[in-house]
């Protein structure tokens, strides 16, 4: 666990939003809110799911950016080290002692990457994406002079269109000077289709990943044919990692939302046609609020608006209840339909936020939960670290 710069004279609702033993009805509002129960049962099931398969899980630190969270999903969710997609971000994970971690991303400024070379020098494995020869050699330049050794995999665009190289002969080739250098390690690809993640229909999910799975294949035959090995094909994400798994193609999976379960992951189809929140996940992160006003007649007010909560992938909606409707935000507000009256003043509602990862970074402090009293408080070690 990571220090907490808490304690039991930390002033609650100014500090913090709770202290250890306290209700769920007394949390000050709005703040994030972890159900324990609900969060390890995720990790466990994850763990469970991959055993059968060849695959590890390297669970993605950007969606939660909690030293303690990675932590859980090492020891609980046996995930071999993290993803991060910054370099501040990595930092203050490998501060916090975590040993493997893979920048799912390209790092190309001279400061970055001299920052990335310390925490590989500090003792920590750094792996790192590329899909350009002037970025390798920069990178390779800077492991030299400071003595140490990066890994690297080179990015396959999968059909996002964002980063990553497209033809197998550009894939090739980055190996090719990856190999070539003297202070970094080639490992292999990462192949990773981040578009097709929330397509709600299982078999339009499966179409487009066969696609790319074939696309990875032909690209480690390539490799194979030049002598070049891959350890490591990376990839995969909450809505499509099951087919990443069973490819025997894919070495290690990059999960992230799975711990929490947002609304738009939610509405995502299995393959039997039920909802990733009904049969598969269960809800564990929320944004607690509270009702503060019910002047309007069927309606009601909370103050959980926008300063608290992304809504680029849509509104939160209401844990647990169907008779009553998150239906627009302002900047401190959220307005909620109630046609039969049913809020009163202070009552408090879990919101289940459309979209964990920039929802989690608006915040300071998770309040972690079991049954209905505070167990814990759990910083965002990583909020606002995206230089």
């Amino acid at each position: 666990m990571t220090k907490k710069n808490f304690s039991q004279d930390s002033e609650v609702g100014y500090d913090i939003p709770a202290l250890p033993g306290m209700l769920e009805s007394e949390v000050q509002t709005p703040c994030l809110l972890i159900d324990l129960d609900q969060f390890e049962s995720n990790l466990r099931r994850m763990a469970r799911i991959l055993e059968p398969f060849n695959v590890s899980l390297r669970a993605h630190a950007k969606m939660h950016k909690s030293v303690d969270i990675a932590n859980q999903q090492i020891s609980l969710g046996k995930s071999r080290g993290i993803c991060c997609q910054k370099v501040s971000e990595a930092e203050v994970f490998a501060r916090a002692g975590i040993q493997n971690i893979l920048l799912t991303n390209q790092i190309c400024d001279p400061l970055k990457i001299a920052r990335l070379v310390a925490i590989a020098a500090d003792g920590c494995q750094i792996c790192v994406c590329v899909d350009d020869v002037e970025n390798i050699s920069a990178l390779d330049a800077e492991a030299r002079r400071r003595n140490t050794r990066l890994h690297c995999l080179v990015e396959l665009d999968c059909g996002v269109q964002r980063c990553g190289v497209s033809s197998v002969e550009q894939v090739v080739a980055l190996a090719k000077a990856v190999k070539a250098s003297t202070a970094l390690k080639f490992d292999g690809l990462q192949a990773y289709q981040g578009n097709v993640q929330h397509e709600p229909k299982y078999h339009q999910r499966r179409q487009i990943m066969d696609d790319v799975i074939a696309k990875v294949k032909v690209c480690l035959e390539a490799l194979k044919t030049v002598g070049i090995e891959c350890e490591i094909v990376s990839g995969g994400g909450t809505g499509t990692f099951l087919f990443e798994a069973a490819s025997g193609v894919y070495t290690e999976i990059q999960c992230g939302s799975y711990a929490f379960m947002d609304a738009d992951y939610g509405q995502v189809e299995n393959l039997e046609g039920q909802r990733l929140d009904e049969a598969d996940w269960k809800n564990a992160l929320f944004l607690l609020t509270g009702v503060m006003s019910t002047a309007v007649d069927g309606q009601a007010v909370c103050d959980a608006g926008l300063k608290v909560q992304s809504v680029d992938s849509g509104l939160p909606v209401i844990f647990d209840r169907s008779d009553i409707s998150y239906i627009t935000c302002s900047d401190e507000h959220g307005i909620i339909k109630d046609d039969y009256n049913i809020l009163k003043i202070n009552d408090k509602l879990r919101l289940i936020p459309g979209h964990c990862d920039p929802t989690v970074n608006l915040h300071d402090w998770y309040v972690c939960v079991r049954n209905g009293r505070v167990e814990d408080l759990w910083p965002v070690s990583a909020r606002g670290k995206s230089w």
